[in-house]
């Protein structure tokens, strides 16, 4: 092969490779973002890449971490025509931490928070607009229930109970507005009845019954005082 030939293969070969590139990090007449978008960090590493249509979000964007890019941080998903994306995130070693949907930088609906091996749900909350509202749970490692409560407007509410490692009730309270509120039930491991009675405003009121191996023992009466404002 002579040098002119060769001078010409050469030149198709870096043309198409330059072609081949992927262009990234373009801009429409209207400075709209379009297509793939990636940013680094300071020390070269990437910190996100994602694709954009008219300026908006679409499908899958990936965040990474400065340290590593072996695994992405956060994952989001965006729907379309909605506003809305799964958004999940990773320890450094790719287990998964949380996962929920997000409006803008508002948490809605179902999130769901994972144990530290990434292999079991820990908590199972819910939101409207980034305020909890609704079901709460927590759960112990093997998966049974430890706590189950309600939330209203960021503030416990309602029915509240906990659970021992062997499902066993070990309290019933109720709140309002987040503070304890009427009739509460306390129990022992092995689930004998201890102690029971009411809560206003946070505080023991009434009657309270303490039981010593299920059997009531003493009932003792609380009153309260509260200073004038």
């Amino acid at each position: 092969m002579n040098k002119v030939a060769l001078g010409i293969l050469s030149y198709i070969f870096l043309f198409g490779s330059l072609f081949a590139q992927e262009k990234i990090n373009q801009i429409n007449a209207k400075g709209e973002r379009i297509g793939v978008w990636k940013k680094f960090y300071e020390n070269k590493k990437i910190r996100y890449q994602g694709q954009f249509e008219n300026g908006k979000e679409v499908g899958v964007f990936k965040y990474y971490s400065p340290v590593s890019s072996e695994f992405p941080m956060v994952l989001k998903t965006f729907e379309v025509n909605s506003g809305q994306a799964l958004v999940q995130h990773f320890t450094l070693k790719g287990l998964p931490e949380s996962e929920g949907k997000m409006n803008g930088k508002l948490r809605v609906g179902k999130w769901v928070y994972y144990h530290k091996d990434g292999k079991g749900i820990l908590i199972e909350e819910n939101y409207i607009n980034d305020v909890l509202n609704g079901e709460f749970k927590v759960f112990y490692e093997d998966g049974k229930l430890t706590k189950f409560a309600h939330f209203k407007n960021g503030k416990l509410h309602g029915n509240s109970k906990k659970y021992s490692p062997k499902s066993i009730l070990i309290e019933d309270v109720n709140y309002v507005n987040g503070e304890l509120h009427g009739d509460a039930a306390f129990y022992e491991d092995n689930g004998n009845l201890k102690q029971k009675g009411r809560y206003e405003e946070d505080l023991k009121v009434g009657p309270w019954e303490f039981f010593e191996d299920g059997k009531l023992s003493e009932t003792k009466e609380i009153k309260v005082w509260k200073e004038k404002e």
